[in-house]
């Protein structure tokens, strides 16, 4: 799956060359290059296939300004303690500025971390803050191995899940949820990504095999802010049209039905 990440790396190196982009990503160039996707020119295929694309390019755009956001937040709040499931190629530990004392744990399997490790090296790149890798399946203890490399549950948190539920099966979700919650001191703050309701039908019905859509399993639940509640997270749910909106950003086309909760979460542990 960690091709699917090298992708969104592109959608990020693309984003940064806008004049004004939402954030700056100056490896991610790197990643697409080195994943055989820069200098790419646009797939081919029908215009409701290249719609579609467009459709998940922008929203990987608004999601990462969004969680960019909510970790200066954190910060702001006190929190040195940040873990990335399912960390990819996301460059924050590089990009963003970090108090003095941050730790941030990218936890992913060994492939990815492994060629993204060989890109840093190459990109010279240097950390802005404690940098620690964690090589472990999420279907495994990562706990285990997250506890092994420092983390410690007794402090707060700030979680980051990008890009990574819609691919987990609901059982798959609620254990990595329970984990997450039984690791989070008081004060703690979490940021997810859920696919919308409707979106594995509307997307992953004719998808490409091995495309990411064709991986997509898991939708949010009808009120996410009552299934985090259940939880112990006080949370707030956000549409992608309610943030691309406040980022400057506003999708043109009007909704084609109510719109339910979004699929943008941010929450804190009380």
């Amino acid at each position: 799956m960690w091709a699917t990440a090298v992708r969104v790396a592109r959608v990020r190196a693309l984003e940064s060359e806008r004049e004004n982009a939402l954030f700056r990503d100056p490896l991610a160039r790197a990643f697409a290059a080195a994943g055989g996707l820069w200098p790419s020119s646009p797939p081919t295929g029908d215009e409701a296939a290249r719609r579609r694309r467009l459709a998940v390019s922008f929203s990987i755009v608004i999601r990462t300004k969004f969680l960019d956001d909510l970790l200066q937040q954190a910060s702001a709040s006190g929190v040195r303690q940040v873990v990335l499931l399912g960390a990819g190629m996301d460059s924050r530990a590089f990009r963003m500025d970090w108090p003095e004392g941050t730790r941030l744990f990218e936890v992913d399997t060994a492939a990815p971390l492994d060629f993204k490790g060989s890109v840093l090296r190459q990109e010279r790149a240097v950390a802005r803050c404690e940098r620690i890798t964690v090589a472990v399946d999420l279907r495994e203890d990562w706990p285990g191995a997250l506890a092994a490399a420092g983390h410690d549950p007794t402090v707060p948190t700030v979680w980051i899940a990008e890009g990574l539920l819609i691919y987990l099966p609901e059982d798959a979700v609620e254990l990595l949820l329970a984990r997450i919650s039984a690791r989070s001191a008081p004060g703690s703050r979490m940021g997810l990504t859920l696919g919308s309701r409707g979106v594995i039908e509307r997307f992953g019905a004719d998808a490409e095999p091995g495309s990411a859509a064709s991986m997509w399993v898991s939708e949010m639940p009808d009120d996410p802010v009552v299934w985090l509640a259940g939880h112990g997270w006080e949370a707030d749910s956000h549409t992608l049209r309610e943030r691309a909106a406040a980022y400057g950003r506003p999708i043109s086309t009007p909704p084609q039905h109510e719109e339910r909760p979004g699929g943008l979460i941010s929450a804190i542990r009380r």
